[in-house]
C-alpha cells in the first residue's frame, strides 16, 4: 500500500475534466491508499467555509466519501485555498494540517508544507501572504457577502496572472538557502511540497549529510500523484 501526496490541483468550473479526474481518482486508486495528503492550492480560489460553489461541493462529498471508506485524508492549507477552516474540513472529512508539519513516513520523519513559505525572493507575494493570513483582514473578507468574495477572488486571480507575466522565472522558485535551513531546524532528511509546479526530486546537503526534497506537480493539464511506498517514492502522472 502507498500513502499518496497532491497538491496544486487548483481546481476550477473552467477545467471540469480536471474535476472529473480528481474525482475518479478519489474514487479509484485513492481507496487501496493508506492515506491521502493534500498540500495545498486544491482550488483554484476559496472563498470561505460556507461557500456553496458545484468545485466546493462537489470536492467536499468525494473526499468525504473516501475518508468514509476507511482512509485517512489530510489538508494543508495553500496560497489559494488559505479559508479553508474547520467547518468546510469537517463537511470534507479532512483532518487539518499546519503549514510545516513534520509526519513519520516509512519510518522517517518527514517535513510537509505547501512550499510558498520557501519562496524568499517573490517579494510581493510573501508581503501579500502576510496581509492575507492576518485575522483581522480575514474576518472582515468573510464578513463579506458570497457574490463580493467571488468578485475580489477572479480580480486577485486576474492581477496574479499578470504578475507572473515576463518575470524571472527564479523569483517563483524556492530558496536554496531556506530549505536547507527549514530542514535543518525541523531535523529532518526528506522534505515533500507543492507551490513551484516544478514536480522533481532533489538532493539537499543538510547538517546531517545529504537529504532529498520532493517537489509535486500541478493538475493544469494532467494528474501528478506522489507514491509513497515500501519500494520507495515515484511521481506519477494521471490522465
Amino acid at each position: 500500500m502507498s500513502t499518496l501526496f497532491l497538491s496544486d490541483l487548483h481546481l476550477d468550473p473552467a477545467r471540469p475534466e480536471i474535476t472529473a479526474l480528481f474525482e475518479s481518482f478519489l474514487a479509484g486508486e485513492a481507496r487501496k491508499a493508506e492515506a491521502v495528503y493534500l498540500l495545498g492550492d486544491l482550488f483554484e480560489a476559496f472563498i470561505g467555509d460556507d461557500d456553496d460553489g458545484e468545485i466546493a461541493t462537489q470536492v467536499a462529498a468525494a473526499t468525504r466519501a473516501l475518508s468514509e471508506s476507511g482512509v485517512p485524508v489530510y489538508f494543508m492549507r495553500g496560497n489559494r485555498d488559505f479559508l479553508v477552516g474547520p467547518a468546510y474540513a469537517e463537511r470534507a472529512g479532512w483532518t487539518l494540517l499546519p503549514d510545516p508539519a513534520v509526519v513519520l513516513l516509512r519510518g522517517e520523519p518527514t517535513l510537509l508544507m505547501h512550499g510558498d513559505l520557501l519562496c524568499l525572493e517573490d517579494k510581493a507575494y510573501q508581503a501579500f501572504r502576510k496581509q492575507v493570513r492576518d485575522p483581522a483582514w480575514q474576518a472582515a473578507f468573510l464578513s463579506q457577502p458570497l457574490e463580493a468574495r467571488r468578485a475580489f477572488a477572479a480580480q486577485a486571480r486576474a492581477a496574479s496572472a499578470a504578475a507572473q507575466s515576463g518575470r524571472e522565472e527564479s523569483i517563483g522558485d524556492v530558496s536554496p538557502k531556506e530549505v536547507e535551513r527549514v530542514m535543518n531546524l525541523y531535523g529532518v532528511r526528506r522534505l515533500i511540497h507543492g507551490h513551484t509546479h516544478r514536480p522533481a526530486m532533489h538532493t539537499v546537503a543538510l547538517n546531517s549529510g545529504y537529504g532529498q526534497r520532493i517537489v509535486l506537480g500541478d493538475w493544469y493539464e494532467q494528474g501528478s500523484v506522489l507514491h509513497a511506498s515500501s519500494d520507495g517514492f515515484a511521481l506519477n502522472r494521471l490522465g
